[in-house]
């Protein structure tokens, strides 16, 4: 019997505002700019693209810019692709461990709007 394999696409498990805001978390917590922005971005397509940037005030073809691997986006641009995904960022104090708070180790970082 072959085994069949297939490409896992995030954007399958991506189907609200809650999963998307734990997918954001998790990234979040690696400290990686560029990882975020690929993470955006996969979160974007799922939504639909043109909707995005609807939604955002942008053009698509900038959206499409500012998500480009290894852009370095405006802050604002950021903020509001986030508001138009339908959640915001959140910050919580660091433990003496150099780790997020509980709240935020258990996805809480980023909440629904």
């Amino acid at each position: 019997m072959a085994i069949r394999i297939s490409r896992f696409d995030v954007s399958e498990y991506l189907t609200d505002e809650a999963s998307i805001a734990a997918y954001l978390s998790a990234v979040v917590e690696d400290g990686d700019p560029d990882l975020l922005i690929a993470a955006i971005g996969d979160i974007a397509k799922a939504r639909g693209m043109s909707r995005i940037a609807s939604d955002a005030g942008l053009g698509r073809e900038s959206l499409y810019k500012a998500l480009d691997p290894h852009s370095k986006p405006r802050f604002d641009t950021v903020v509001k692709v986030l508001s138009a995904l339908g959640v915001h960022m959140r910050f919580a104090p660091r433990t003496r461990a150099g780790h997020s708070s509980r709240a935020a180790r258990r996805g809480l970082a980023l909440h629904r709007v």
